[in-house]
């Protein structure tokens, strides 16, 4: 019983998307201060968008409309992931060092697709 769901913060999905944001967060610390206002933003913003739309989705109370958020957060999670690549090409992140957030962001990316399904209406 101790696994019951209370609100979002208890969601698995979501309690992943905050890791990847807290992980973006700490990435980024090291990006180029130049970056500050470019990619560093871009990407803190979208890792933040993940979680927020999950607990957002989660708030409304409705399958169609926590379907909707869980669209927006998988478009914020494949933009977090062309940052990230972008960051690592241009130099702004060291060759590797996003490794461990893009194959978070690859599960949380299944989880995703996995509630949509289910929140999916049945034909």
């Amino acid at each position: 019983m101790g696994d019951r769901i209370r609100g979002y913060r208890d969601l698995l999905i979501w309690q992943r998307a905050m890791a990847i944001a807290e992980q973006t967060y700490l990435l980024s610390r090291a990006f180029p201060r130049d970056e500050q206002f470019g990619l560093t933003s871009q990407a803190r913003r979208a890792a933040v968008s993940v979680a927020a739309n999950i607990a957002e989705g989660y708030g409304r109370g409705t399958r169609p409309s926590y379907a909707s958020f869980v669209r927006i957060a998988q478009g914020s999670l494949k933009e977090l992931e062309t940052h990230l690549i972008l960051a690592e090409r241009v130099g702004a992140a060291k060759a590797g060092s996003t490794d461990p957030i893009l194959a978070d962001a690859d599960e949380l990316g299944r989880m995703l697709r996995a509630l949509l399904t289910k929140l999916s209406p049945k034909p």
